[in-house]
């Protein structure tokens, strides 16, 4: 008689991060430095390069993978860029971002109070991922965002 096997592993969210680096095994040792990740697994290729990754930081996981451009798994770096930001909240975002920028993080947005309720900032990892570093520190309204909203000023864009 087989056992009954979960779907979805008894740990694991719904939603896992799996990102492309180019030199996982350096992001790996950059991000336990930078956010306290721990290694759970590493699976190598026989030259060395890592084919998946499993770490956690906090409460979640994130899967890491080095490029191989021959099977289309690029970085952001060789992209140019991400649309895409890894949010994570934190009990102290200043110790947090500070921890990311002093293991080679650049600061993207640096930390402010936000209309919605947050401290919040974004930095760049060296292999070009962008993470977004929170606390919540106000409980806000949707009445109190939507003005706060509406009393933004434009940093850019067009000129009336």
């Amino acid at each position: 008689m087989t056992a009954q096997v979960e779907a979805i592993p008894k740990d694991m969210h719904t939603i896992t991060p799996h990102l492309v680096c180019d030199g996982a095994a350096d992001a790996i040792a950059f991000y336990k430095k930078a956010f306290n990740a721990v290694e759970h697994a590493r699976m190598q290729t026989p030259d060395g390069k890592i084919m998946h990754a499993m770490l956690t930081i906090g409460d979640s996981h994130l899967m890491l993978v080095d490029e191989f451009p021959d099977y289309g798994s690029i970085g952001p770096n060789k992209l140019k860029g991400t649309p895409v930001t890894l949010h994570m909240y934190v009990q102290d975002v200043d110790q947090a971002f500070a921890q990311a920028v002093a293991a080679g993080a650049t600061v993207k947005m640096p930390l402010e109070n936000q209309f919605w309720g947050d401290r919040y900032g974004i930095v760049t990892d060296p292999f070009g991922h962008s993470w977004s570093l929170a606390s919540h520190v106000k409980d806000v309204t949707p009445e109190e965002m939507k003005a706060a909203m509406q009393n933004m000023q434009p940093e850019c864009g067009p000129q009336s």
